[in-house]
């Protein structure tokens, strides 16, 4: 049953952003539109954390690359009544408060600030469009309200090591924050855990009159990058209450698998797929009463089979999704999305390959991302040679090559 506060609160996801560092692939579609795990977008898991969670006013902000992820909204998330003051609607950067793009995650908001003055909203749940991760919201909002906060972080522990690509966190021993360092080259540690950071997951709930105060604040600040974690939350924390809530402590519906995955590289996109293809995955896709919605397209079921030539599949440890064929051809460690067809004497592993792709006879593939509306031709090998393949594709750190949307051999 919803509850009164559920019913009065807005959620605002962020899914505007240019997704740079997660290139090629979304050099034709925004971050948050990137296929994930053969069926979803990753999308699909912050918006069907909204509606489990009883939020049913969902503003999406969208900006770069809009196209596909619009048809991706319209097609599978047109779900809601807007009768009963219920809806998912996109909001494409309109510019009414200056003539240019979000200038950060804060100025997004801001530029849409009529929106929430419209409101009867109290709370103001403002979400990443583009993290891996199942969360209860009702649960972080119940936090907030019973604290007295003005504003509440989402938090989690990383390693320290990589703890400089966050908004590091500092608490007392209440959990409200008292420092709160956007990126620092030296991450302070948790006391007692000199080798774990406490970082901010890009997720908040603001009391909505205290918020549009501070975005207008932030907005008259010539300095300020208008962005939350290296602007708004800093300045909020002399000014007023702002409390940190651990990620996965209270769980409400959600199973505690506590994970929580920023997929803002290639590298880091292709680990969270490939968590899925562990024995025990770290995230669990299958919980009944919180499963993850998608656009569901009419296509055949998928088929594994031998070659006409009489030439046996071999699968091990592998994700297909509905309408791809394995004929005669070895798939191993690989997650499939619709409509991929893989020929005989081919040998795919350790790959993430999207949907209406075609892999011909004796193909070689390893550590590869392929994307859609590709053909690799009879005979190809790819993910051998990182040199020879750097000449044709782009390979990350990690040495995962990418052969993106659409490319010609």
């Amino acid at each position: 049953m919803r509850t009164n506060d559920m019913k009065r609160t807005v959620a605002i996801v962020l899914a505007g952003g240019s997704g740079s560092r997660l290139s090629p692939l979304t050099l034709h579609r925004a971050k948050p539109a990137v296929h994930f795990g053969g069926k979803y977008r990753i999308i699909d898991f912050t918006l069907s954390n909204c509606l489990h969670s009883d939020i049913r006013r969902i503003l999406v902000l969208t900006q770069y690359c809009s196209h596909s992820m619009l048809k991706h909204l319209r097609d599978g998330w047109s779900i809601l009544a807007p009768e009963m003051n219920e809806y998912i609607t996109t909001v494409p950067a309109q510019m009414k408060h200056g003539n240019h793009w979000y200038k950060g995650t804060a100025d997004a908001v801001f530029q849409n600030i009529d929106l929430l003055r419209w409101s009867d909203a109290k709370y103001i749940a403002v979400l990443s469009g583009d993290h891996i991760y199942r969360m209860d919201y009702a649960v972080m909002l119940k936090y907030h309200i019973e604290r007295g906060a003005e504003a509440t972080v989402a938090c989690t522990t990383v390693a320290r090591e990589v703890a400089s690509g966050f908004g590091v966190v500092g608490v007392d021993a209440s959990m409200q924050i008292n420092a709160f360092d956007e990126k620092p080259a030296e991450p302070n540690v948790m006391p007692g855990s000199p080798d774990q950071s406490l970082v901010s997951m890009g997720i908040y709930i603001f009391n909505k009159n205290r918020l549009i105060e501070m975005l207008e604040a932030d907005q008259a600040n010539f300095n300020s990058t208008h962005d939350f974690g290296s602007d708004v939350i800093p300045a909020w924390l002399g000014q007023g209450k702002v409390m940190a809530f651990m990620f996965g402590e209270e769980c409400g519906r959600v199973s505690q698998d506590r994970y929580w995955r920023d997929v803002g590289t290639i590298d880091s996109f292709y680990a969270a797929n490939m968590d899925l293809l562990e024995p025990i995955p770290k995230l669990n896709l299958y919980q009944e009463d919180w499963s993850v919605r998608t656009y569901n397209d009419q296509h055949p079921p998928c088929r594994t089979g031998a070659s006409a030539s009489g030439r046996h599949e071999k699968l091990d440890n592998v994700i297909m999704n509905g309408g791809s064929l394995v004929i005669g051809a070895s798939v191993k460690h690989s997650i499939l999305s619709s409509y991929v067809f893989i020929d005989e004497e081919a040998e795919v592993e350790d790959c993430i390959v999207f949907g209406d792709v075609r892999i011909g006879k004796g193909v070689k593939l390893r550590r590869c991302i392929v994307d859609k509306h590709v053909t690799i031709p009879d005979g190809e090998v790819i993910g051998f040679d990182r040199v020879k393949d750097s000449t044709r594709f782009t390979v990350s750190e990690s040495g995962i090559t990418i052969i993106p949307v659409g490319y010609c051999f």
